[in-house]
């Protein structure tokens, strides 16, 4: 799969995050209109993030929000009560479509080589998409009070265990050789996260996410597979 077909793909998920979140604070919410709802909450989470890009989510105020997102202070209020409220249901999007759709691109039934590649691919280009939410979350997550930057930490180990586990899966296969499934995970991760919180450079290089998936797949497969097979 190249970037261009996973979009359609995770604009899908995207759609039925906001869902979620829509039908799980339904008694809090006070749009009752799914449609109208869904929408709102799209246009609420993409432009705070592209004002927390801007400026900082803390300088961001409620009004900036009401201004460039075209909707009423009322209106906003109808979604959430306080920025602390926003920002933990922004964090909480971002989460559960990174788990979503890696969840449903790795085929568990797969070698180990496929679901490494998948796995690295899927992740690329889902940052690719959700570049301003990944910027965001990894430059907000100090600003965050206790149980959210637990949250946070949670999630980001969540992620490197999908490649421990791969890893894991292809020692026990004599795929890979892998002194270290741990920190191997974590330099893969380190690898992928290089493509969002730096995505300036690569752009003024050219380098598309695609060449850059299939760099990073190649320097990690030839870091881990076991040569004397």
């Amino acid at each position: 799969m190249i970037f261009e077909e996973f979009k359609h793909l995770a604009m899908i998920s995207m759609e039925e995050i906001c869902h979620e979140i829509f039908m799980e604070n339904q008694a809090s919410i006070k749009i009752k209109k799914e449609a109208v709802a869904v929408k709102n909450l799209a246009n609420i989470f993409n432009t705070a993030l592209n004002l927390s890009n801007e400026k900082g989510f803390q300088s961001m105020s409620l009004r900036d929000l009401s201004r460039t997102s075209g909707l009423s202070m009322g209106a906003l209020y109808s979604y959430f009560t306080s920025k602390e409220e926003l920002l933990e249901m922004i964090q909480n999007q971002g989460r559960r479509l990174t788990r979503k759709v890696l969840t449903r691109q790795i085929d568990v039934n797969a070698e180990p080589d496929e679901m490494l590649r998948t796995a690295i691919r899927t992740h690329l280009y889902l940052t690719e998409i959700m570049q301003k939410w990944f910027y965001f979350s990894y430059m907000e997550t100090k600003n965050l009070d206790k149980a959210q930057q637990e949250k946070s930490i949670e999630s980001e180990l969540e992620t490197e265990q999908v490649f421990i586990d791969i890893l894991d899966a292809g020692i026990r296969k004599r795929l890979f050789h892998v002194e270290n499934p741990i920190l191997t995970a974590s330099v893969i991760k380190s690898m992928l996260q290089d493509w969002y919180v730096k995505r300036w450079k690569y752009a003024r290089r050219q380098i598309t996410v695609d060449e850059y998936a299939e760099f990073v797949i190649g320097f990690i497969e030839s870091a881990v597979t076991d040569k004397s097979n």
